[in-house]
C-alpha cells in the first residue's frame, strides 16, 4: 500500500533514487533506470494495477502497468520517463529532495518526476473510481527519453495504446504539437601533407566548408519560408566543427554536426536525405549519417485533447523533443501535459514549485475524472 502522506514526500521517495541516464557522461559509478522502475512498479501495484518490469537494454527497463476493469474500453496511458539526465556539475546536492522556498530540489525534480509524481497521486487518490471510467487506464515508465528513447520504441513495437499522455513539465500546457530533432553528422576526407605544399594534398576542412556553404545558401534560406502557425520557423544550428591535427599540416579528416529542429510540415520521407544530397553535390566525397526524430502533431480536437483542455491544460506547442513523438509517428496519438517548468528541466539546481506539483495532482484528477 501506499506509505506516503502526500504527493509532495512521493516526490522526495522519487527523487532519491538515482535514474541518470547513462549515455554521455552520467555523474554517478551506477547510472540507469532499474531501481526507479521497482519503486514505481511496486507503489502501482499498492494501488491495485498490474505492472509488470520490462527489460529494454540491460539493467534498463520500461514499467508497464493496466489498472482493472478495462475489459473492451480504449486504452490509455499516463506515460512519463524514468530516467534524468547527467548530476555531473550542478550545484545542489541531487538526490537530497530537499524543500525549501516553497520549492523542492533535486535532479528530476521538474523533469521529469515532479509530473510523474503528480500522475501517480492522481492514480492513488481516484483508485477506487478508476475501473468505472469510460478508458482503460494504464501506466508506462519510459527509459531512455533523454537519449535515443528506446523506451518509447520498445512498447510501440510490442504494445497497443489508444492514446497517451507524456508527462514533462509543460506548466500544464497541452502540447500536441512540437518540433522534431534531426542530426547530421557529416565527415569529410583529404589527403595530409606538409602546409608548405598544399597542392600535393587534399584539404578535408575546405571540402567540410563547401557542404556547409551550401547547407546555408541553398537549405536553410528556405527554412525562413516555412511558418508554422503553432510553432513557428524550422531551426538548424551547426553545433559541431572539428578537424586538423596540427597548423602546419593539409588536414586529412573534417566532421561537422547539425541540429535540425523539423517542424510538421516537413514530416515527409527522405526529408533529411534530401538535406544530405546538396551537402554531396557540394563535396562529392562527403559521409552522412543521420537520426531522424519526427515532429509531433496531434489533432487539438480529438476527444483526449479536448478533456485535457476542458480540465485545465491550455493547448500548444513547444520547441523541444519528446517520447510523444515517437507514439504518435507509430500511430498512438499523444500529448505532453504536466506540472513544472521547462525552464528549470537540466539545471544544475533544479527545482519544482510545490505549488505547481499539486496543481498537477488537480489537474490530472479532473482530466480521470472527466473520462
Amino acid at each position: 500500500m501506499n506509505r506516503y502522506a502526500n504527493v509532495v514526500e512521493l516526490l522526495q521517495a522519487l527523487v532519491r533514487i538515482p535514474s541518470v541516464n547513462p549515455d554521455g557522461n552520467p555523474g554517478i559509478e551506477h547510472p540507469g533506470e532499474a531501481a526507479c522502475a521497482e519503486f514505481v512498479a511496486d507503489f502501482l501495484r499498492g494501488i491495485g494495477a498490474r505492472a509488470e518490469i520490462e527489460p529494454v537494454l540491460d539493467g534498463r527497463p520500461n514499467v508497464v502497468a493496466l489498472f482493472p476493469g478495462g475489459e473492451g474500453k480504449k486504452r490509455l496511458y499516463f506515460a512519463p520517463h524514468l530516467d534524468t539526465v547527467t548530476v555531473a556539475g550542478m550545484t545542489i546536492d541531487p538526490f537530497a529532495a530537499e524543500i525549501r522556498d516553497g520549492k523542492l530540489w533535486g535532479r528530476g525534480a521538474s523533469d521529469t518526476k515532479g509530473p510523474m509524481a503528480a500522475i501517480l497521486w492522481a492514480l492513488w487518490e481516484l483508485r477506487e473510481r478508476i475501473p468505472t471510467l469510460g478508458w482503460e487506464i494504464g501506466f508506462l515508465g519510459l527509459m531512455g527519453e533523454e537519449a535515443g528513447q528506446h523506451g518509447a520504441r520498445h512498447f510501440a513495437a510490442h504494445h497497443r495504446a489508444d492514446f497517451a499522455v507524456i508527462g514533462e513539465p509543460t506548466e500544464l500546457t497541452v502540447v500536441y504539437t512540437h518540433k522534431g530533432c534531426n542530426w547530421l553528422h557529416l565527415t569529410t576526407r583529404g589527403h595530409a601533407v606538409h602546409a608548405s605544399r598544399p597542392e600535393l594534398g587534399e584539404n578535408a576542412i575546405d571540402q567540410m566548408l563547401d557542404a556547409l556553404r551550401a547547407l546555408r545558401t541553398e537549405v536553410f534560406p528556405k527554412f525562413a519560408e516555412i511558418n508554422d502557425p503553432v510553432l513557428g520557423h524550422p531551426t538548424a544550428n551547426i553545433g559541431l566543427l572539428q578537424g586538423g591535427a596540427k597548423i602546419n599540416i593539409v588536414p586529412d579528416l573534417c566532421q561537422a554536426s547539425i541540429d535540425i529542429r523539423s517542424v510538421p510540415q516537413q514530416d515527409r520521407p527522405g526529408f533529411i536525405a534530401e538535406i544530405v544530397e546538396v551537402c554531396k553535390k557540394a563535396a562529392p566525397g562527403i559521409e552522412a549519417r543521420w537520426t531522424e526524430q519526427r515532429p509531433l502533431y496531434t489533432d487539438p480536437s480529438h476527444p483526449v485533447v479536448e478533456a485535457l483542455v476542458r480540465a485545465g491544460g491550455p493547448p500548444g506547442g513547444a520547441p523541444w523533443f519528446s517520447d510523444a513523438a515517437l507514439l504518435a509517428a507509430s500511430g498512438i496519438p499523444a500529448v505532453a501535459v504536466g506540472p513544472g517548468s521547462i525552464a528549470q528541466a537540466h539545471t544544475k539546481d533544479e527545482w519544482i514549485k510545490l505549488e505547481d506539483l499539486q496543481q498537477g495532482v488537480e489537474f490530472y484528477k479532473r482530466f480521470l475524472a472527466s473520462l
